[in-house]
């Protein structure tokens, strides 16, 4: 009998623990992103992220991203790439490009675990705006409107972060409705 109760015990409080666990990530995507996967075997689930994780592997970053980091990730959606002149992307993924495609999306990536709490920590330590310096060597600068994180990028170009903390096993995403653009 007290191994039985034993075992229930141990399956409810299981359970409960992957639910908790469960509920510590967003979804992303229509996708369950996972806190002990890397960025890139997360992103290739989300379907808001399909353009980035082709231009990822154009670009030959895939290992890179599935490194041990860690990494902040300001991942654009879809609809992101969408509001790029047509054509930029088709252009962009093409193997003559591969340097300049390389340059916009290290852009997007930080040295770091910088989940909000830790950006918040930088904008209040900013006097209200932090710099920050990309894995690409150019500076985006990040500020509150509100309850929304602002990026603002070299080319004086913004966006928002929509989905934040999307915890990886090598870092942290935060999923963004513009790409950002260096110099």
């Amino acid at each position: 009998m007290k191994k039985l109760i034993l075992s229930v015990f141990a399956v409810v409080t299981m359970a409960f623990t992957t639910q908790v666990y469960a509920q510590k990530n967003p979804m992303v995507g229509g996708a369950a992103m996972y806190p002990t996967k890397d960025i890139v075997d997360n992103a290739v689930n989300s379907k808001d992220h399909t353009t980035l994780v082709a231009a990822v592997k154009a670009a030959g970053l895939v290992e890179t991203l599935k490194s041990a980091g860690p990494f902040t990730v300001f991942a654009p959606t879809n609809a992101a790439f969408d509001k790029l002149p047509a054509g930029t992307v088709d252009n962009l993924v093409k193997p003559e490009n591969k340097a300049t495609l390389t340059k916009i999306l290290t852009y997007h990536v930080v040295a770091g675990k910088m989940d909000s709490k830790a950006i918040a920590a930088a904008i209040k330590a900013g006097g209200g705006k932090a710099e920050l310096t990309t894995v690409q060597g150019g500076k985006l600068w990040a500020w509150m409107e509100g309850k929304k994180l602002v990026l603002k990028d070299e080319k004086g170009g913004m966006s928002t972060v929509t989905i934040a903390n999307v915890y990886q096993k090598n870092g942290v995403i935060h999923v963004v409705d513009t790409v950002l653009m260096p110099k």
